[in-house]
């Protein structure tokens, strides 16, 4: 397939007013200017006169499929609340592809997602980074595991205090993550040295962690809570990504001082709890002026995942600059998903997934004209 006539967004190299993009496959095989487009014939060819061509957009952190819209209770299965500890808990095995949010997805030009089980848990389990077009989850993956998820503050507290059970307090959730992050360690070093042969189910989710393979993906809101995040991190010398940092920027110094990456949002919600009464869609152009790496979420279901662009334009609104509005929904993602080598930009060798709009996606009128994955046209707005 030959895309061409459009304003292209790599988001690796300047934009190009009137430009194609060639598809190979499933691959992306070549950008350029207009000028420069070489053996077109015998191509498909998709004329797309003047449209906006981008890197399909990038969900960094959701419950897509796992809490499932329509079907209440019976189709939530984003928090096992019996156990505070279920590192091995696979998104895999809770995800059903036929939620309709995925459809939503695709027609708001989202190609992929980061998705697994919500924070009820401080240890919730494995995360998935996949495709949003797929009947088979086994065939949508992109990379698992991904992540670790990990959670500090009300949730953990509320779901095991109000059962008068441990953890109630935020001590006893530091604790009970290191307690696990200590376990894994002497696991690890047991196995390494041979004195184990048998691997323990229990423990073999965090070995990817413990190697720096994957991050610990930390739900974190309150400012305490995200440095909690960080210095254990740092005593494990694990990674993390923060994820929701609603009052992150009230702490830019020690998250850019810490290196980790933040996945801000959503904003486009009540203040449903005490720990995001500081919630604020100017936190992105805080982190962004800050130098610290950061993509916007929607934390779907909380705000619906065709909402992932606005939720881009209204941190623009208030102090993120343009160009990095459409990097949080592209590049930075897929930096901080530890998928950029796949996703995230128009460069030769990534994966075909690519949104073509009728304009800037962050404006609210702009209308999603194609949504192509792994090269074929998933969604055409004319039908």
């Amino acid at each position: 397939m030959l895309i061409i006539n459009g304003k292209i967004f790599t988001m690796e190299e300047k934009p190009i007013d009137n430009g194609f993009v060639r598809i190979k496959k499933n691959l992306i095989e070549e950008t350029g200017e207009m000028s420069a487009l070489k053996n077109a014939e015998n191509e498909k060819l998709l004329d797309v006169h003047g449209a906006w061509v981008m890197p399909g957009l990038i969900e960094s952190h959701a419950h897509i499929g796992i809490t499932e819209e329509k079907w209440g209770v019976i189709g939530d299965d984003s928090n096992e609340q019996t156990n505070p500890s279920t590192a091995t808990l696979r998104a895999i095995d809770g995800i059903n592809p036929m939620d309709p949010a995925f459809h939503d997805a695709i027609e708001a030009g989202i190609t992929s997602v980061m998705a697994g089980p919500g924070s009820a848990n401080v240890i919730g389990g494995q995360f998935v980074f996949m495709k949003t077009q797929g009947r088979c989850i086994d065939n949508m993956i992109v990379k698992f595991p991904a992540a670790l998820k990990v959670a500090f503050g009300e949730n953990p507290k509320t779901t095991y205090g109000d059962q008068n059970v441990y953890p109630s307090t935020r001590m006893g959730i530091a604790a009970m993550l290191r307690n696990a992050l200590y376990q894994a360690v002497q696991y690890k070093k047991n196995k390494e040295s041979g004195k184990i042969t048998a691997e323990d189910f229990e423990m073999e989710p965090w070995i990817p962690v413990l190697n720096k393979e994957i991050p610990l993906k930390a739900h974190a809101h309150r400012a305490d809570d995200i440095l909690t995040a960080i210095r254990i991190a740092r005593e494990f010398d694990v990674d993390i990504t923060i994820d929701h940092g609603t009052e992150s920027h009230l702490i830019v110094d020690e998250i850019k001082k810490s290196g980790f990456p933040v996945i801000a949002g959503t904003d486009l919600t009540s203040r449903s709890k005490l720990e995001v009464q500081y919630m604020d869609f100017k936190t992105s152009g805080i982190l962004q002026k800050a130098g610290i790496l950061f993509s916007i979420t929607t934390d779907h279901p909380v705000a619906l995942i065709q909402y992932l662009p606005l939720c881009a334009g209204l941190a623009v609104k208030h102090g993120l600059s343009m160009e990095e509005g459409l990097k949080a929904l592209t590049i930075y993602p897929a930096q901080i998903c530890r998928v950029d080598d796949r996703v995230g930009s128009l460069k030769k060798g990534k994966d075909a997934d690519i949104a073509i709009f009728s304009g800037n996606p962050m404006e609210i009128f702009t209308k999603t004209l194609y949504t192509i994955i792994d090269g074929e046209i998933i969604y055409n707005s004319q039908g």
